[in-house]
């Protein structure tokens, strides 16, 4: 058992162990929730100490065989790609953890097990490399949010979290038919051999079947991400789901269809890829400004931030299929910065509702007078969303506009509207919520930040000014890969056409 397997697994453990815990124990399932969930993040912490950039292929790999027929295998790996969204997830499970610690009181051995599940499919979904197992994680990671927002959920916790399980399924399903064919192909799911089979020739789709396998997996990653128009889903999870679940929603899970794009569309459909790069392009622009616009509109601060999602999250797919080095390295820099700074802000709005239990914005007003320290952290996190320079959004942004106009100046002109408007909508709620005239049941429901509190945001805000003022700490190692994505979709793409038109000469 290598590290990587031992982060995996440390979730696991903890789940099944916090199961057995008399539920009458509630202050030592949060303390064991949190102590293991600290845990995974320091063994985690050695995934990066180890990792030898320049090293061809997976690191850390541990491929054994899981069921024999079919044969499918245990195949975990990392790569420049993986590393940083397992960290993400490690990192911000200790946080979500801390940040439910009063608010949950009700079956709280539960919930802090279903968080540790969650952080057990995460990092399972950004290690596995075997396509079932990849699709075992898939599908694990959507019980414990389920269950998170359908039991610990606002009013209409039902419906958000039944809409988030049939939208997510029927993604899944057609994802699930593809790997079975691929299987039926290569008899393997193993996704390395698979690839090497697609760039030797050995494998021959015709252009209508890689077509198809394309569209099947991309939209169950676009719903995910989720892409305009299949977004729908998740502005009603955000709004029902507990703090903690908009956390790890926004932050983690949302970056499963993005990661699904650039690991498995784009290196095993190159050609598909390209093909139908221009109407996927369009859709994440109207998602940008849709987005935005829709953002500037609401009443309530969790839906404005789920829209927030929407326009970010286009850019990341804008940044995917342009196709260009700096486009591909600013689309997965901007996953972990979205992750950071979303993750801050429903954080955020979390203490907010904790304090006057209302969402709506019109129930706030002058709470800069009344929590000053809280104000300054939101406007923190307010300036890092907008993309303002030295915080980390200004980076992923500035490459994926960089990228976009590489590949088509016009791309850049209209998602540039998106930074623009995310401007005027974050900075008016913030206007609204923390200016103006101090009410008096504000004023009675507003004390400064506990040290619980402090101990979940400084963290964030130390990442956010980290990533955006020392963005060499880890895009170094993402570009590497992305590199060899980008030289592996257009060394595939010949050797497939040439291998197509022997496969039709021998036909004949």
């Amino acid at each position: 058992m290598n590290m990587l397997d031992l982060v995996i697994a440390l979730p696991a453990i903890g789940f099944l162990i916090a199961l057995l815990i008399p539920r009458a124990m509630d202050n030592f399932i949060r303390l064991f929730a949190l102590g293991f969930s600290l845990l995974t993040f320091v063994v985690s912490l050695t995934l990066v100490m180890g990792f030898q950039q320049g090293a061809a292929g997976q690191q850390f790999v541990t491929n054994v065989v899981w069921i024999q027929n079919p044969e499918i295998h245990y195949h975990v790996g990392i790569d420049g790609l993986s590393l940083w969204l397992i960290i993400l997830s490690t990192f911000l499970t200790p946080i979500a953890i801390l940040l439910s610690w009063n608010a949950i009181q009700d079956r709280a051995k539960e919930y802090f097990a279903f968080l540790l599940l969650l952080e057990f499919g995460l990092v399972g979904v950004f290690a596995a490399w075997d396509l079932f197992l990849f699709y075992v994680f898939w599908e694990v990671v959507l019980v414990p949010m389920y269950f998170l927002i359908g039991i610990w959920g606002h009013d209409r916790r039902i419906y958000a979290a039944v809409k988030f399980f049939l939208y997510t399924m029927a993604g899944s399903v057609l994802m699930l038919a593809a790997i079975i064919f691929l299987y039926t192909q290569a008899g393997t799911f193993d996704y390395a051999s698979i690839l090497d089979q697609f760039s030797t020739g050995k494998i021959v789709l015709t252009h209508l079947q890689e077509t198809l396998l394309f569209l099947a997996f991309f939209l169950a990653f676009a719903i995910k991400v989720p892409l305009f128009p299949l977004h729908t889903w998740l502005p009603d999870a955000h709004v029902e789901a507990p703090t903690a679940g908009s956390l790890m929603l926004a932050s983690v899970m949302l970056k499963m269809g993005t990661y699904g794009l650039v690991r498995f569309c784009l290196p095993m459909f190159p050609t598909a890829a390209r093909e139908n790069a221009p109407w996927i392009v369009i859709l994440a622009i109207i998602g940008i400004v849709y987005g935005a616009l829709v953002a500037m509109v609401q009443p309530n601060m969790k839906k404005l931030v789920a829209y927030s999602s929407v326009s970010h999250l286009g850019f990341v797919v804008l940044g995917i299929f342009t196709f260009t080095q700096a486009g591909l390295d600013g689309a997965v820099y901007q996953m972990l910065n979205h992750g950071i700074s979303t993750g801050a802000l429903f954080l955020l709005v979390g203490f907010l509702y904790e304090r006057r239990h209302s969402l709506e914005i019109s129930s706030y007003g002058g709470v800069a007078t009344a929590a000053p320290w809280l104000s300054i952290l939101f406007l923190i996190t307010t300036l890092a969303s907008i993309g303002l320079p030295t915080l980390n959004n200004f980076v992923g942004e500035f490459l994926v506009l960089q990228g976009a106009a590489q590949a088509n100046f016009t791309w850049a002109v209209f998602a540039s509207l998106g930074v623009i408007l995310s401007a005027c909508y974050m900075l008016w709620m913030y206007q609204r919520v923390f200016f103006g005239e101090l009410s008096e049941e504000v004023k009675h429901h507003m004390p400064e930040l506990s040290l619980r509190e402090w101990a979940c945001a400084v963290p964030l805000i130390f990442m956010m000014l980290w990533m955006g003022m020392y963005s060499q700490s880890f895009i170094p190692i993402v570009s590497e890969q992305n590199a060899k994505i980008l030289h592996q979709g257009k060394m595939s793409s010949p050797v497939r056409a040439m291998a197509a038109v022997q496969g039709v000469n021998n036909a004949r």
